[in-house]
C-alpha cells in the first residue's frame, strides 16, 4: 500500500514537472476516454521510473480518472451546490469513497448516510473533518465543511467478525458507545472542575492541577491562560493514556480537543513548554497508526511546528536542556519519532531522497537509544523502576553507574521539592488559622493569602477591601441575616466604640453577632457598611444577592447541593487524576517497539536500486 502511494506520488510529480494535464486532450477525448497518446506516456514513465508497463498504465489511468472525476464534481458543485466529499473508511481495501451531498444536512444525517451506504453501525462510528470531531447537531456548512473535504471515519468497534447473535452484539456495541461518550463527558467535566480550582485550596483535601517546569517546580501563569493550559494538557494526557493501550480511534478526539485548547494559549506561553510540540507529534502518529494520514492535510506543517517548538524550548543545539537537565538523551526519542514521521510523509509524497534521509536519521537514533535489557535488570535490582532505568540509561548513554547516580540525585531533588511544598502548606495553614482566629472564614483567608502572596498583614487588609469575602461563613447555620436576633448588649458595645445604632445593628445582623468582624468593618469603612454589605429594603441578605449575581470560584468549579452530583464530580476528577502519570517524564519513556518495526518496513522500501 505504502509503495503504491509512493509510485503514484512519483508519477504525479513527473506529470506536474512536464506540465501534462491528463484530463484534457490529447490524453482524454470528448467521450472522456483515454487517448492514444497515453501509450506514449506509459512507455516514457515506465522507463524513467523503472516500473513495469502494466503497473504504469494502471496508475496513470487511475490518476486520469480521478482528475476527470474531480473536474466534473467541481462543475457540478458550481451549478447545483451538491458537494463531493472524500470518505476515508476505516481499515478497508477500498478506503477512499466519494459521496455527494448538499452542505445543509446535519452531522447526524451525514453519519447516518455513511453508515447506511457502507454497512457500518451508526452509533459505532465517529467522524473527523478538518481535524475536528463532527458536531451531530449542526449543519455541514456551519462547521466549515467545503466541497472536496476529506472525511475520516473512526470505527469504535474492535472486532471485525460477524456472529450469529447479532442482536446481542448490537446491544453490546450500543453499551460500549454509551460508555465511551459518558467517559468523554466525565473527562470534560473533571477537567473543567480542575481548571477552575485555585491553588489556595488545600491539595490534601481538594485536588487541583499545577503547572511545573522541566525541573518539577511550579511556575506562575495568569489565571485565564492557566485554565486553557490545564484543559489542553488534561485532554492530552487522556489521549496519551489511550494511545498507550493502542486505542487510537478513541484517543484521537481527545488529542484534537487538546489542540483546540492549546490554540487558546498565547504564543509566548507555547514557546516556553514542549507540550504543544509533543501533541503535534501525537496527533500525526495517531493518524498514521489509523492508516489515515491522507486525511491530515497539514501533517507536514504540524511536524514542522513541532520541530520549531522543540528548538525554541530546548535550544538550537539542545543547550537549554543541557543547562537544565545536564543532558538531552531522554528527549532524543521525540526527535526519533519526528524524523520517522517526516520520512514517511516524504515517502508518501514521492520524495525518495528526503524520505531516505529522514528514515535513516530515525534509524541511527534508534540504534543509539535502544536499551540493553540486562542493564535495566541491573538497575531494577538496585530498587529503581524500569521507567526510571530506561530514562536514565538514555540520558547517560547506557552507563549503568552514571544512570544509578542520576536516578538517586533526581529522587533527592523531587524529595526536596516535596519538603519545600509541605513547608509552604504548613505555613499557609498557620496563616489561615491566624485569620480564622480573627473571625474570618477559611475560604476568605485562603483567597486573601493567595492574592497577597502569603503576606499576612496584606491579607488582613485585602479581606477588608473586598467586602464580599466578609460574607463567607464557615458556619452551617441557615438563619438569614435579616432574621438574626441581635442582642442589645452587642449593640451597646459597638455604640460605645462610637458607631451609630443603625450601623451597629445592621453590621451585627450581617455578621450574625460577630462583634469583632462588625467593629473592624465599620472602622475600615468610616462607620458605615459598604453598599455591597448593606441589607436591602426588601430584607434579602447581601449574601443571597451576591450569590445570585456571581458564583464563587469554588461554585463555578462545580459545587453542588446534591450529594449524588458531588459524588459524580469526585469520580470525574479521580478519573482524570488516574490518567496523569506519576513520573514527569513519562512522555519520554517510549519502548520504541513500534518505531523499530516501522523503521525496518520503510527502510525496505527505500533500499532499492536508484535509476
Amino acid at each position: 500500500m505504502a509503495q503504491k502511494k509512493y509510485l503514484v506520488a512519483k508519477l504525479t510529480s513527473c506529470l506536474r514537472e512536464d506540465k501534462i494535464q491528463l484530463w484534457k486532450p490529447p490524453y482524454t477525448n470528448e467521450k472522456k476516454e483515454a487517448g492514444k497518446e497515453m501509450k506514449e506516456l506509459v512507455q516514457k514513465y515506465s522507463s524513467k521510473l523503472n516500473i513495469n508497463k502494466n503497473d504504469t498504465e494502471n496508475m496513470l489511468e487511475e490518476i486520469r480518472c480521478k482528475a476527470i472525476e474531480r473536474g466534473t464534481g467541481n462543475e457540478n458543485f458550481k451549478v447545483t451546490g451538491i458537494a463531493r466529499l472524500d470518505i476515508y473508511l476505516p481499515r478497508r481495501k477500498s478506503r477512499k469513497i466519494p459521496l455527494e451531498t448538499n452542505l445543509f444536512i446535519t452531522g447526524k444525517e451525514l453519519r447516518s448516510q455513511i453508515a447506511q451506504e457502507h454497512a457500518l453501525k451508526e452509533n459505532a462510528i465517529k467522524i473527523i473533518i478538518n481535524k475536528k470531531q463532527l458536531d451531530l447537531g449542526k449543519t455541514l456548512e456551519d462547521q466549515g465543511v467545503t466541497h472536496n473535504a476529506k472525511v475520516m471515519v473512526l470505527q469504535l468497534e474492535q472486532s471485525d467478525e460477524e456472529t450469529k447473535r447479532k442482536v446481542q452484539e448490537e446491544e453490546l456495541q450500543c453499551k460500549k458507545e454509551k460508555e465511551i461518550n459518558d467517559k468523554m463527558q466525565r473527562t470534560k467535566k473533571g477537567l473543567e472542575i480542575l481548571a477552575e480550582r485555585e491553588e489556595y485550596l488545600d491539595p490534601d483535601s481538594v485536588p487541583y492541577l499545577d503547572i511545573a517546569n522541566q525541573t518539577g517546580r511550579s511556575i506562575e501563569i495568569p489565571p485565564q491562560a492557566k485554565k486553557a493550559l490545564v484543559l489542553a494538557m488534561g485532554y492530552h494526557e487522556k489521549g496519551r493514556a489511550l494511545m498507550k493501550k493502542k486505542e487510537y480511534e478513541i484517543a484521537l478526539p481527545y488529542l484534537l480537543d487538546a489542540d483546540k485548547h492549546f490554540c487558546e494559549c498565547s504564543t509566548e506561553l507555547l514557546n516556553t513548554v514542549d507540550n504543544y510540540a509533543v501533541l503535534q507529534l501525537d496527533i500525526v502518529w495517531c493518524y498514521f497508526r489509523l492508516e489515515q494520514l491522507d486525511c491530515l492535510d497539514d501533517a507536514e506543517k504540524k511536524l514542522s511546528t513541532a520541530h520549531r517548538c522543540f528548538q525554541r524550548c530546548y535550544g538550537e543545539n539542545h543547550e537549554r536542556l543541557i543547562d537544565i537537565k545536564g543532558s538531552y538523551g531522554r528527549e532524543k526519542v521525540l526527535f526519533l519519532r519526528l524524523y520517522l514521521l517526516q520520512g514517511i510523509g516524504h515517502y508518501h509524497s514521492g520524495r525518495e531522497k528526503e524520505a531516505a534521509e529522514y528514515i535513516q536519521k530515525a534509524s541511527r537514533l534508534y540504534e543509539e537509544l535502544s536499551i540493553d535489557p540486562d542493564k535495566v535488570d541491573r538497575l531494577s535490582l538496585l530498587g529503581f523502576s524500569e521507567q526510571e532505568a530506561r530514562l536514565a540509561l538514555r540520558a547517560c548513554h547506557g552507563n549503568v553507574e552514571h544512570a544509578a547516580n542520576l536516578i538517586t540525585n533526581r529522587r533527592e531533588e523531587k524529595a526536596q521539592i516535596r519538603r519545600e511544598e509541605r513547608a509552604k502548606r504548613r505555613q499557609r495553614r498557620e496563616d489561615i488559622n491566624t485569620l480564622k482566629s480573627m473571625g474570618y472564614s477559611e475560604r476568605a483567608a485562603q483567597v486573601a493569602l493567595h492574592n497577597t502572596q502569603g503576606n499576612l498583614d496584606q491579607a488582613f487588609k485585602f479581606i477588608l477591601d473586598n467586602p464580599e469575602l466578609l460574607l463567607e461563613d464557615d458556619d452551617d447555620d441557615p438563619v438569614a441575616m435579616d432574621q438574626f436576633q441581635v442582642s442589645q448588649e452587642s449593640i451597646d458595645q459597638l455604640m460605645y466604640m462610637g458607631f451609630s445604632r443603625e450601623s451597629a445593628e445592621q453590621a451585627l445582623k450581617v455578621f450574625k453577632g460577630n462583634i469583632h468582624l462588625a467593629s473592624q468593618t465599620l472602622a475600615h469603612y468610616g462607620g458605615v457598611l459598604p453598599a455591597s454589605l448593606q441589607l436591602s429594603p426588601e430584607g434579602s441578605s447581601p449574601s443571597e444577592e451576591s450569590a445570585s449575581s456571581k458564583d464563587s470560584p469554588t461554585e463555578s468549579a462545580g459545587s453542588s447541593s446534591s450529594p449524588t452530583d458531588e459524588d459524580m464530580e469526585t469520580d470525574a476528577v479521580n478519573e482524570i487524576l488516574e490518567d496523569i502519570p506519576e513520573h514527569e517524564e513519562d512522555y519520554l519513556d517510549l519502548t520504541l517497539e513500534e518505531e523499530e518495526q516501522i523503521i525496518h518496513e520503510y527502510l525496505s522500501y527505500i533500499q532499492v536500486p536508484q535509476h
